[in-house]
Protein backbone atom coordinates (compact mmCIF):
# COMPACT_ATOMS: atom_id res chain seq x y z
CA UNK A 1 0.00 0.00 0.00
CA UNK A 2 2.61 2.36 0.68
CA UNK A 3 4.32 2.33 -2.69
CA UNK A 4 1.00 3.42 -4.61
CA UNK A 5 0.97 6.30 -1.79
CA UNK A 6 4.44 7.88 -2.50
CA UNK A 7 4.58 7.05 -6.54
CA UNK A 8 1.30 9.11 -6.18
CA UNK A 9 2.48 11.68 -3.83
CA UNK A 10 5.85 11.99 -5.76
CA UNK A 11 3.82 12.12 -8.89
CA UNK A 12 1.73 14.75 -7.60
CA UNK A 13 4.52 17.13 -6.48
CA UNK A 14 6.42 16.66 -9.79
CA UNK A 15 3.45 17.87 -11.62
CA UNK A 16 3.34 21.05 -8.61
CA UNK A 17 6.85 22.19 -9.86
CA UNK A 18 6.32 22.24 -13.06
CA UNK A 19 2.60 24.19 -13.25
CA UNK A 20 4.62 26.57 -10.64
CA UNK A 21 7.68 26.69 -13.00
CA UNK A 22 8.78 30.16 -13.54
CA UNK A 23 8.89 31.18 -17.14
CA UNK A 24 11.79 33.60 -17.18
CA UNK A 25 11.33 33.50 -21.59
CA UNK A 26 7.80 34.75 -21.40
CA UNK A 27 8.65 37.94 -18.72
CA UNK A 28 11.13 38.85 -21.21
CA UNK A 29 10.76 42.02 -22.54
CA UNK A 30 11.29 42.09 -26.61
CA UNK A 31 13.29 44.17 -28.40
CA UNK A 32 10.72 47.13 -29.43
CA UNK A 33 9.41 46.84 -25.60
CA UNK A 34 12.80 47.85 -24.42
CA UNK A 35 13.71 50.17 -27.09
CA UNK A 36 10.32 52.04 -26.15
CA UNK A 37 11.24 51.93 -22.46
CA UNK A 38 14.62 53.69 -23.38
CA UNK A 39 13.20 56.25 -25.49
CA UNK A 40 10.72 57.01 -22.89
CA UNK A 41 13.41 57.82 -20.29
CA UNK A 42 15.85 59.67 -22.58
CA UNK A 43 13.08 61.71 -22.91
CA UNK A 44 12.41 62.42 -19.07
CA UNK A 45 15.86 63.25 -18.96
CA UNK A 46 15.94 65.80 -21.60
CA UNK A 47 12.94 67.27 -20.62
CA UNK A 48 14.27 67.75 -16.98
CA UNK A 49 17.38 69.05 -18.53
CA UNK A 50 15.52 71.37 -20.78
CA UNK A 51 13.77 72.98 -17.78
CA UNK A 52 16.51 74.47 -16.43
CA UNK A 53 17.66 77.63 -16.74
CA UNK A 54 20.58 80.23 -16.22
CA UNK A 55 21.66 83.37 -15.34
CA UNK A 56 26.08 83.10 -15.84
CA UNK A 57 28.16 80.57 -17.54
CA UNK A 58 29.24 79.28 -14.56
CA UNK A 59 26.01 77.50 -14.01
CA UNK A 60 26.24 75.42 -17.19
CA UNK A 61 27.15 71.47 -17.05
CA UNK A 62 27.26 68.39 -19.69
CA UNK A 63 27.27 65.32 -19.00
CA UNK A 64 27.49 61.96 -21.34
CA UNK A 65 24.08 60.79 -22.16
CA UNK A 66 23.49 56.99 -23.65
CA UNK A 67 25.87 54.06 -23.88
CA UNK A 68 27.25 53.24 -27.93
CA UNK A 69 27.77 49.61 -28.20
CA UNK A 70 31.80 50.41 -28.84
CA UNK A 71 31.89 52.50 -25.61
CA UNK A 72 31.13 55.88 -24.84
CA UNK A 73 27.85 58.41 -24.78
CA UNK A 74 26.02 58.89 -27.96
CA UNK A 75 25.79 62.62 -26.82
CA UNK A 76 26.30 65.02 -24.33
CA UNK A 77 23.25 66.61 -22.16
CA UNK A 78 23.71 70.28 -21.67
CA UNK A 79 21.94 71.91 -18.36
CA UNK A 80 22.44 73.92 -15.70
CA UNK A 81 22.38 73.57 -12.02
CA UNK A 82 19.03 74.99 -11.40
CA UNK A 83 17.41 71.80 -11.87
CA UNK A 84 18.20 68.79 -9.08
CA UNK A 85 21.81 67.57 -10.65
CA UNK A 86 21.82 64.68 -8.13
CA UNK A 87 18.26 62.99 -9.88
CA UNK A 88 19.25 64.12 -13.35
CA UNK A 89 23.09 62.59 -12.61
CA UNK A 90 20.74 59.40 -11.22
CA UNK A 91 18.94 59.40 -14.34
CA UNK A 92 21.25 59.90 -16.68
CA UNK A 93 23.22 56.66 -14.89
CA UNK A 94 20.30 54.34 -14.80
CA UNK A 95 19.64 54.98 -18.92
CA UNK A 96 23.33 54.46 -19.36
CA UNK A 97 23.73 51.18 -17.49
CA UNK A 98 20.28 49.92 -19.74
CA UNK A 99 20.69 51.48 -22.62
CA UNK A 100 24.36 48.86 -22.39
CA UNK A 101 22.57 46.01 -21.19
CA UNK A 102 20.60 46.45 -24.17
CA UNK A 103 22.77 46.89 -26.38
CA UNK A 104 24.41 43.27 -25.26
CA UNK A 105 21.40 41.31 -24.89
CA UNK A 106 20.29 42.44 -28.70
CA UNK A 107 23.81 42.25 -30.32
CA UNK A 108 23.77 46.11 -31.14
CA UNK A 109 26.30 47.34 -33.15
CA UNK A 110 27.24 51.06 -33.65
CA UNK A 111 30.69 53.26 -35.31
CA UNK A 112 33.60 53.22 -33.19
CA UNK A 113 34.01 56.71 -33.59
CA UNK A 114 34.15 59.12 -30.39
CA UNK A 115 31.30 61.38 -29.82
CA UNK A 116 33.95 65.27 -28.17
CA UNK A 117 32.24 66.62 -25.15
CA UNK A 118 31.71 70.14 -25.61
CA UNK A 119 35.03 72.39 -25.47
CA UNK A 120 33.23 74.75 -23.17
CA UNK A 121 28.88 75.75 -22.23
CA UNK A 122 28.14 79.22 -22.23
CA UNK A 123 24.60 80.62 -21.08
CA UNK A 124 23.05 82.41 -23.26
CA UNK A 125 20.21 84.07 -23.60
CA UNK A 126 19.23 81.77 -19.60
CA UNK A 127 19.98 78.80 -22.11
CA UNK A 128 23.30 76.53 -21.15
CA UNK A 129 24.91 76.32 -25.24
CA UNK A 130 27.32 73.81 -26.26
CA UNK A 131 30.57 74.79 -27.76
CA UNK A 132 32.10 72.74 -30.07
Amino acid sequence: MKNPFFASLLLLICFSLVAFQCDEEGNMPTFEEEQTELNNLKSEIEALANTSICNETSECKFIGLGSKPCGGPWSYLIYSNSIDIEQLERMVANYNQLEAEFNARWGMVSDCAVVNPPSSVNCENNTCIAVY
